[in-house]
């Protein structure tokens, strides 16, 4: 049975698709995604499928070596202390920016009373909110070429959160405790505490993701493969 979409393009449908369902956990790691197959089960043309494909490699949420097929990877524990060290590059110098003017955007707050309703446990629903969280900051500086960078970034963080799901990583509670943090430090104006904090932030949170992904099945078969 063919899948239809409806979308403004069929590349973009086909791509936002397959995004959704390996963010929801329903195309694990390692699994492997054909032209062939795609173009078969949503019924698009094989260029379409290879161009909805070529998208998400493009993201870091498929990976294709030289005329092989595209897979969806396991991030590994170097994959994960590298999108860290890249979001800190990002991250610091974005308080540093909203700090002076004390500028924190409204859909920062909505993010963090969602994570603070959320109470003192761990759910993969905490993840959007906290993507939003530190994706309205970077999109406060204003620079559209910073906020793509940063929104490929948090795709492949997606992608881990995806993968290891059924762990419990750090409560809800501790998230918007830091989070709260950052938004005091930028409104008090106060441009070095508020990075500070944001690696803080950043630095535990790579600790525990990192912990609990050694801790996985899957995490040992990416490092044997």
């Amino acid at each position: 049975m063919s899948l239809r979409l409806q979308a403004l393009s069929i590349i973009d449908a086909l791509a936002e698709d397959l995004r959704t369902r390996i963010f929801r956990g329903e195309l694990a790691g390692g699994t492997r995604l054909t032209e062939t197959e795609l173009a078969t089960k949503y019924d698009v043309a094989r260029p379409t499928a290879k161009a909805a494909i070529e998208k998400l490699v493009t993201e870091g949420l498929l990976r294709r070596d030289v005329h092989k097929t595209a897979r969806i990877p396991h991030l590994d524990v170097g994959d994960i202390e590298d999108l860290y060290l890249s979001r800190a590059c990002i991250e610091k110098e974005v308080a540093r920016r909203l700090a002076p003017g004390r500028i924190v955007p409204e859909a920062a707050r909505k993010a963090q009373a969602d994570i603070v309703a959320a109470g003192d446990t761990w759910t993969i629903d905490i993840v959007e909110p906290d993507v939003r969280f530190h994706q309205s900051l970077v999109d406060a500086v204003g620079s559209s070429r910073t906020s793509r960078l940063y929104q490929v970034l948090m795709g492949e963080m997606r992608l881990c959160m995806a993968q290891i799901q059924s762990y419990g990583v750090t409560r809800a509670s501790v998230i918007s405790a830091e989070h709260q943090a950052i938004l005091d430090q930028i409104e008090a104006a106060d441009a070095d505490a508020a990075a500070r904090t944001v690696a803080n932030h950043l630095e535990r949170a790579c600790r525990d993701l990192t912990r609990s992904l050694r801790a996985t099945t899957t995490y040992g078969e990416a490092e044997s493969s």
